[in-house]
């Protein structure tokens, strides 16, 4: 069907959004594309790319505008708490032929989707109801305007409208995890993705480019402090080697739970989901950016390769299901780690961590 004037609608503008418009683009689809929030600044945030992220933006012909941006990342380390080493992950062997490891801030990765997307993002515009037709899809927004589409895409993250409207699943689950972000700059010199163990808590430092550093942290628990700041002085005060530093230069943070969606299917007619609205999982092995990427090219292909909307649904479907499965049973398997004593946590780490922890990449390092 590539090239075929498919009447297409994305809904939502984030990462997932976004590369789905600019695969369909290369593909020879024109979608619009619209998100129900109004333009804005993106949270001061960073992001962290693994390799098979980069080999998606190469398919997406969207590397040469990465490139230039934050950090490539060539290690994993790992300490505990004290800052005494853990285990240490060669990434650019773990990804060797897939693609190079890279921290950015989120906000420009956002400016180059939205670039390669060629069109203009309705803003504002909310989709208030969905009518599955034998041929298509009706919509109605907020504002009253209605159009049909052949195929509605909802991209519209964990807590997706078009999931709840199109009847594929209900509000995505918490997984007990309290989520800190923030962006430092002027930090101490981190050079390397850098992570300190404690018990069910840990904090991640990420270069970005710039003297930036990507700060994250989470923790047991399913509401968000009052003072995030004041919280993470308090958890991490123990803690050693940059942390202190880290702590006292921090001034803004941003803090939320961690959710996760899985479903029994990711299409009903001819809407579907992708991305954070299909199978959102904890942020703990960084792919959720991956796999928003590499839902877009494998959609795109999808489409073009099939006769029908409805065979490429499926066959988007049945392509995507096994490596979201295994990030979610990955994420799920590290996660539990947390609660595993540091005296029992630590001796295994330092045995042989890199091969755990490369070991969660496996699959992804394979063909999409």
């Amino acid at each position: 069907m590539g090239g075929s004037p498919l009447r297409i609608l994305v809904v939502g503008a984030g990462i997932a959004g976004l590369a789905v418009a600019r695969a369909l683009r290369l593909a020879g689809f024109r979608p619009d594309v619209t998100d129900k929030l109004p333009p804005g600044e993106s949270t001061d945030t960073g992001l962290y790319l693994p390799g098979n992220a980069a080999r998606a933006l190469h398919r997406l012909g969207l590397h040469d505008p990465v490139r230039p941006l934050g950090q490539v990342i060539h290690r994993q380390r790992f300490f505990d708490a004290a800052g005494v080493p853990l285990c240490e992950v060669d990434l650019d062997t773990l990804w060797a032929g897939v693609g190079e490891c890279r921290a950015l801030p989120r906000a420009d990765l956002h400016r180059v989707l939205l670039s390669g997307a060629g069109g203009a993002v309705r803003h504002g515009a909310e989709v208030r109801t969905l009518d599955l037709l034998p041929g298509g899809v009706g919509v109605t927004f907020t504002d009253g305007t209605s159009t049909e589409y052949d195929l509605v895409i909802g991209a519209d993250g964990p807590r997706s409208s078009v999931r709840a409207l199109a009847s594929l699943g209900g509000p995505p689950r918490p997984v007990g995890q309290v989520v800190y972000r923030a962006v430092l700059r002027d930090g101490p010199p981190v050079t390397e993705w850098t992570a300190l163990l404690g018990q069910r808590c840990g904090l991640l430092m990420v270069p970005i480019g710039a003297g930036r550093l990507h700060c994250y942290a989470d923790e047991a628990g399913t509401e968000p402090p009052s003072d995030p700041l004041g919280r993470l002085r308090e958890l991490f005060a123990d803690y050693r080697g940059p942390v202190p530093e880290v702590l006292a230069a921090l001034d803004r943070v941003h803090v939320g739970i961690t959710d996760e969606v899985e479903l029994g299917r990711w299409h009903r007619g001819r809407v579907l989901l992708v991305g954070d609205a299909a199978h959102a999982t904890a942020p703990t092995l960084s792919q959720g950016a991956a796999m928003a990427l590499e839902d877009a090219v494998v959609l795109a292909e999808s489409l073009r390769a099939a006769g029908s909307v409805e065979a490429a649904l499926v066959a988007y479907e049945s392509r995507r299901r096994p490596r979201t499965r295994w990030v979610r049973d990955r994420t799920r398997d590290r996660n539990r780690t947390r609660d595993v004593p540091p005296a029992l946590r630590d001796p295994l780490l330092r045995g042989r961590g890199d091969r755990i922890f490369g070991e969660h990449y496996r699959l992804l390092v394979g063909p999409l």
